[in-house]
């Protein structure tokens, strides 16, 4: 079985890796110019189902590098006024596993087939039934199955299921990181919580590595290379709807709302990393009526992307790598056909897919009153 990958994200790449331990072929296809042009480096909270995933999908003998790069979480969810009283609860604290989003995409690139600058222009089902797919600058390639996972703006979804289309909330949030160094250690109850300011939420998270992620390659995987990086702190700056940004950078965007904040949350704002910091847009799109059943399917954001406020992007986009990759092993094992295992993957994908979509924009109220749901 030959598997072409349509995206270089966390489920793409764990999907890649999944299938390459079962011995099936998958070559991985991105659009961007190289692996590193974009924006990655955040932490991610990573349910149960998610780290479960992401590790079934990974070689067992990277499991031991996977657990010395994360971290526990345990926050409280308080919601603080910007000179860090407690002013409410968001609810029951939150727990999970922490990882770097940038550290384990890189996890997860080890050993993998990818080709970058390369845009996918359209796909034709062929005769034997078979998948061609055409790329901008680069040569065809032919597949059992095409797997879309190339996010909001999928190039597979726009052909397969072109009634499916993103919807923008209007809300737009500036992310960003900074060294975590003790000058910050009085932020640490504000860490997991919102602090509401005017028309505004500031949300910040801790990074701390059990060990730092390229020493820990070095010792337990020495075929893996991971980013030299330290400790950090992920700020994100949730902004109301229609409000105008003034041609500012993202820091600066940021401390224009913060006039009266305590002076440690702009100082961690005024000492972020520059190279990691950008403004993004809140866009969703909600899985619709299944489409017929055939050799191409989607995967992740490119059919069931999430507000960031819910907390489930990352982990349901790990969870259809996980489930997918389960199906096919069993097709490709002679135990059932492809199309019937790409139809039992969508069948779980689209439920529980369509319910963490819901789940995000329940929650994005708390952060912008002002959000477009419908």
């Amino acid at each position: 079985m030959r598997v072409s990958i349509v995206g270089a994200g966390l489920g793409g790449l764990a999907l890649a890796q999944g299938l390459r331990g079962a011995g099936i072929e998958a070559e991985v296809f991105e659009r961007d110019p190289g692996i590193v042009a974009r924006f990655q480096g955040y932490r991610l909270v990573l349910n149960p189902v998610g780290f479960q995933a992401v590790r079934d999908c990974l070689p067992t003998r990277w499991h031991p590098l996977l657990d010395e790069i994360v971290m526990d979480a345990s926050a409280e969810q308080l919601i603080l006024d910007p000179r860090l009283n407690e002013i409410g609860r968001l609810g029951a604290g939150r727990t999970g596993i922490v990882v770097d989003r940038q550290v384990l995409r890189h996890l997860l690139l080890t050993g993998l087939t990818v080709h970058t600058d390369a845009a996918l222009t359209g796909y034709d089902v062929q005769a034997d039934g078979t998948v061609r797919s055409e790329f901008a600058r680069r040569d065809p390639a032919t597949a059992d199955l095409l797997v879309g996972a190339d996010g909001v703006t999928s190039a597979v979804r726009r052909v397969l299921t072109p009634q499916t289309t993103p919807t923008d909330t209007g809300v737009r949030f500036v992310i960003g990181r900074t060294p975590l160094t003790d000058e910050f250690a009085g932020l640490s109850k504000a860490y997991g919580s919102k602090i509401a300011g005017d028309g505004v939420s500031l949300l910040l998270g801790a990074m701390r590595f059990r060990t730092p992620p390229k020493q820990a390659a070095e010792r337990l995987a020495p075929e893996v290379t991971l980013p030299d990086i330290g400790d950090y702190v992920r700020w994100a700056m949730i902004l109301p709807p229609n409000g105008s940004l003034e041609d500012l950078s993202a820091q600066d965007a940021v401390l224009s709302r913060m006039d009266g904040w305590h002076p440690e949350l702009r100082a961690l704002i005024e000492q972020a990393d520059p190279d990691n910091s950008t403004l993004l847009s809140i866009r969703v799109v909600k899985p619709g009526e299944r489409w017929a059943s055939g050799p191409v399917t989607l995967l992740g954001d490119a059919i069931h992307a999430t507000s960031p406020t819910g907390g489930n992007g990352a982990n349901t986009a790990l969870r259809d790598a996980d489930v997918l990759r389960r199906c096919l092993i069993e097709a490709d094992n002679g135990r059932r056909d492809l199309l019937s295992a790409v139809d039992d993957y969508e069948r779980q994908m689209f439920e529980y897919g369509a319910e963490a979509v819901r789940s995000s924009l329940d929650k994005l109220p708390a952060f912008a009153p002002e959000a477009k749901l419908s």
